[in-house]
């Protein structure tokens, strides 16, 4: 069930992240579980200098994984402009998971500023795919000033409690079409990941739902089957929902009757 990004096409539509594993080497074996090909990684948080030391990325086949640099922890556009710029010069990435925050606390997107940097990252030839909040209007300024996905939130960054506001999203779903919807913050658990599919995201992109769960690798691949199944069921498309009973068995037109 292929995804298609700015022109690139991924098998899976589960994105992951790379912190808060225990180990490099647990976050690998999740990386294989969960089956994704896209990792991102917070080129603020990770050294890009000194190869003599062990690394992240010494845990990522990148022959197999599309690394997909972030911008997390910036809480200015020029600091989230220059970070991209960055990640691009050491050659990790044109591409970016654009991440501006506005609190501290709640971790939630300044969208004004998110706005202005993805304006100048996408005159800069990158692709944008920004963080932002479940609000039909800034998605739309975005997809306008350039950007090639959108990514709103589900809950709070790390928060796992799920997809907080269904409507938003079916509004998003319904009125964005032109690029992907990925839903990004706030999965915990594999039934989140089912039903944000269900909801017709086109991918889902989640760090701590797997990281911090009592056994990692296992729920890396309840979500990889999650994903899977979300996405069938919603293009297999739900059945009506009714108020009263309907006989799975009618007895119309049987002999006798």
């Amino acid at each position: 069930m292929p995804v298609t990004i700015a022109g690139r096409t991924f098998d899976s539509r589960l994105f992951v992240g790379t912190g808060k594993y225990r180990s490099f080497a647990e976050m690998a074996r999740c990386h294989e579980a969960s089956g994704a090909e896209v990792v991102t990684v917070a080129v603020r948080r990770v050294n890009l200098s000194d190869r003599s030391t062990e690394s992240l990325f010494d845990y990522i086949d990148r022959s197999r994984v599309f690394i997909l640099p972030n911008t997390a922890g910036c809480y200015t556009a020029d600091e989230a402009i220059r970070a991209a710029r960055l990640g691009r010069e050491v050659g990790l990435s044109h591409w970016v998971k654009l991440e501006v925050i506005g609190d501290e606390q709640t971790l939630f997107p300044d969208n004004e500023a998110l706005l202005e940097a993805t304006r100048v990252l996408v005159k800069e030839g990158f692709v944008v795919l920004p963080y932002t909040t479940d609000d039909l209007i800034n998605a739309r300024k975005l997809i306008d000033a350039g950007a090639s996905a959108v990514m709103p939130l589900a809950a709070p960054i790390g928060s796992g409690l799920g997809i907080q506001n269904a409507t938003n999203l079916r509004i998003l779903r319904e009125r964005i079409t032109e690029v992907p919807l990925v839903v990004d913050a706030g999965v915990g658990t594999a039934s989140d990941a089912a039903f944000a599919m269900e909801l017709g995201a086109d991918a889902i992109l989640m760090n701590t739902a797997i990281a911090s769960a009592s056994e990692p690798e296992k729920m890396a691949r309840a979500m990889r089957l999650a994903v899977e199944s979300g996405r069938l069921a919603f293009e297999a498309g739900r059945m009506e929902k009714r108020l009263y009973a309907n006989a799975s068995s009618p007895l119309t037109g049987v002999v006798g009757r």
